[in-house]
Formats: C-alpha cells, structure tokens, sequence
C-alpha cells in the first residue's frame, strides 16, 4: 500500500512533487482555464494524492497563483541575465541605437519566453476570454520587483525624446507581451489565409519574431526608421 503523499508506491520528495504537481495544474489550466480545472484532475496528472496538492498549495487559487508565479520568476530571472550588461551603460537612454537594442532585446525575450511556453500562452488567453476575473483577484501578489530602475530609464529615454509616450514601462511592456500573446495565438489562422506557407517551421517563426520585434520597437520609439538608417 502506497504511503500518504506517495507516487506509485515511492515515497515522494518535496521538491519533485512540487515541480511535478506545478506542471500537471500548468497542463490542467491550461487546457480547461481557472473555472474547469478540478484539482482531483491535476492531481491525477501528477501522479500524486490530492491531499497532498492542497498541503503544499493549500487551495486551487493558491496552486493557479504558484503556477504563474513561476513562469514570472523564470522570465525575470532570463530577463535580469539579458539585460544587465545593457543597462550597465550609463548612456543607453540618451543614445538612440543603444536603446534600440535594449527594447529589441526586451521584445525579442517576451516572444521567445511565450513560444515556447504554450501553456502559459493559453492560460493567459483564457484570462482574457474571461475579462481577468481570476487575475484580479491574485494580481496584488504579482507587484513588479525593482520596477524604479526602468521607470529611471524610460523617463530619460522619454526626455531625450525617444519616445513616443509617457505611459509608464510596466504598461508599455505588458502591450508588447499583447502583441507578442497575438501572433502566436493567431498563427493556425495565417496558416488558413496562406496555406502554402508553413507556418509550423522555425524560419517562418523567425521572421514572425523580427516583424513583432520591428513592430514593437517603431510603435515605443520616435522615428525609429529613419533614426537608425542613418
């Protein structure tokens, strides 16, 4: 007879059940949204009694809020790695092609993160669908860590005149994780509208990403066009 907490009959260790149980609610989420997930199911996915996801996790908010939790501390963490070396140069709010760079680079990680992180793409889109009714109710636990130093560099940017708005970086970077959710999740219907191309390769997804890329970047920047064909 299995003992409590145990995986076909092994005594289960606390950091691999917790890896394994957040990748069965990831999968549950994401293929029946926050409403239809049960958490029996991602139990049952997990491979581990249910008594056991509501001991680490103690109810089906608190599991959908460690889900996305970790997705937000994989990308900050690949985010901080990335940008540290750029934003080391105290110059790079002043200087025009450096700056580029920097947002390119943002923009290029947000696609990437999302591509190949499908799951999170279509629990994101069923927030969506719903009008963030769950994200609401969780959205004060996901408060941005160290969001000043942005805030520092956009506003210099901002009065160095390359940009063209004031809205603040969080909210011009969460327009961007938008179009970048878009592409992806409209990609069967460029499939349909050109059927000769295929749209399930990496070079086509390439291209996708320099034109989200390229689209993001001139829609934050002033003039950006002719700015860096000069």
């Amino acid at each position: 007879m299995s003992e409590p907490g145990s995986r076909r009959g092994r005594v289960h260790d606390a950091e691999g059940a917790r890896e394994a149980i957040l990748n069965a609610a990831e999968a549950v989420f994401a293929e029946h949204g926050f409403d239809g997930a049960r958490m029996d199911g991602i139990a049952a996915e997990a491979g581990y009694n249910e008594s056991l996801v509501f001991q680490y996790f103690g109810d089906k908010v608190g599991l959908y809020v460690a889900v996305m939790k970790h997705a937000d501390q994989e990308m900050n963490l690949l985010q901080a790695e990335l940008f540290a070396p750029l934003l080391a140069d105290e110059t790079i709010a002043s200087d025009a092609r450096k700056f580029k760079v920097l947002l390119e680079t943002i923009v290029g990680v947000l696609f990437d993160y999302m591509a190949q992180h499908p799951r999170l793409v279509r629990m994101l889109t069923w927030e969506q669908a719903e009008g963030w009714q769950t994200y609401k109710t969780i959205y004060e636990q996901f408060s941005p860590d160290d969001i000043e130093p942005l805030d520092k560099l956009f506003n210099k940017a901002k009065e160095a005149g390359l940009l063209h708005s004031d809205f603040s970086p969080a909210l011009q970077l969460t327009m961007a994780l938008q179009v970048c959710l878009s592409h992806l999740t409209w990609i069967p219907m460029y499939q349909m509208m050109q059927p000769n191309e295929d749209f399930s390769s990496a070079a086509v997804l390439a291209r996708l990403r320099t034109y989200v890329i390229n689209f993001i970047v001139a829609g934050i920047m002033v003039d950006s066009t002719e700015t860096y064909s000069q």
